[in-house]
């Protein structure tokens, strides 16, 4: 056998020396050994809407809360009393929940529209308040999509967010979705018609979403899954929470809507949901620390 056979046959038996040393009995071709799917770090979303007023000192309350608690915090609209302008935000917002602006997701409410088209609103929370003039956007927390809407956009606009939340929502078809916008389509308020969200609500509903969370009205609500229509649907439905308990004057309830499941006035506190892969937990926390509402939900 001559030198370059020789060398040929070593060279192969070099190559399937170093192919069969890249395999393992039973992994694939490219996967290191010993590991498996990737697992989720749960992730924490916490807040309330209807918050700031310079005429009392239960949004510092509710700050307070927040400083022991870490995650994202989220606002459901009515951040600054009682007209959204700039000096409303810096004396009033900004001095409680403002400590926690870096980390904040907010949304707008009917008060920051008392200013022209909220633009003390969207000049203090800057890029985190989404493109000014629109104040809707989506991001992901772990596992979930979580969506920012904005209720309060005249027709024209809220036509153009619903047609944009579709395609958003299409364009990340996660197993889990949030949403938070000011206006709850359902709540046992007195005398509200927020109708106007209810587009919004059909696309969440037939993307599959989960939970919508709301302020507007100053209580905590929290309804069973239930279609658009208010129609209870356990498999498929959206639930909703109404935690208008930032720190604004609290309301008192009307009839009470089907499908409402738990109801407290008269109180000021916090939303806190864990969101894990493929479930969530809710705990809606009294100042003072007392848990007044908690349990588990799955997604669809």
């Amino acid at each position: 056998m001559n030198l370059t056979h020789l060398l040929r046959r070593a060279g192969s038996a070099t190559l399937l020396l170093s192919l069969g040393a890249c395999q393992t009995p039973g992994a694939s071709s490219g996967t290191a050994p010993g590991t498996g799917p990737r697992v989720m770090t749960p992730e924490v979303v916490v807040g309330a809407g209807d918050i700031a007023s310079c005429d009392s000192d239960r949004d510092e309350a509710t700050a307070a809360m927040l400083d022991g608690i870490a995650g994202t915090v989220v606002t459901f609209g009515d951040n600054a009393y009682p007209d959204g302008t700039a000096e409303d935000f810096e004396r009033c917002y900004a001095p409680s929940w403002g400590r926690h602006k870096h980390r904040t997701r907010p949304t707008p409410g009917n008060h920051e529209y008392h200013s022209a088209k909220a633009g003390p609103y969207f000049d203090y929370f800057g890029e985190a308040a989404g493109e000014k003039g629109k104040g809707y956007y989506s991001y992901n927390l772990g596992a979930w999509h979580v969506v920012a809407l904005n209720s309060e956009l005249p027709e024209e606009g809220l036509r153009e967010q619903e047609r944009w939340l579709r395609e958003d929502l299409k364009a990340h078809p996660a197993r889990c979705t949030l949403a938070y916008m000011h206006r709850p389509l359902f709540s046992s308020g007195l005398g509200r018609d927020n109708s106007v969200v209810k587009g919004a609500w059909e696309a969440l509903y037939e993307a599959g979403a989960d939970v919508v969370l709301a302020g507007h009205d100053h209580f905590y609500e929290r309804f069973a899954p239930q279609t658009p229509e208010g129609v209870a649907d356990a498999e498929r439905g959206l639930r909703e929470f109404v935690v208008g308990t930032g720190g604004k004057d609290p309301y008192v309830f009307g009839p009470i809507l089907a499908n409402s499941e738990v109801r407290f006035a008269d109180t000021f506190g916090l939303m806190k949901l864990t969101l894990e892969d493929g479930a969530y937990t809710w705990e809606f926390i009294q100042v003072g620390g007392t848990v007044l509402d908690q349990g588990r939900g799955t997604c669809h």
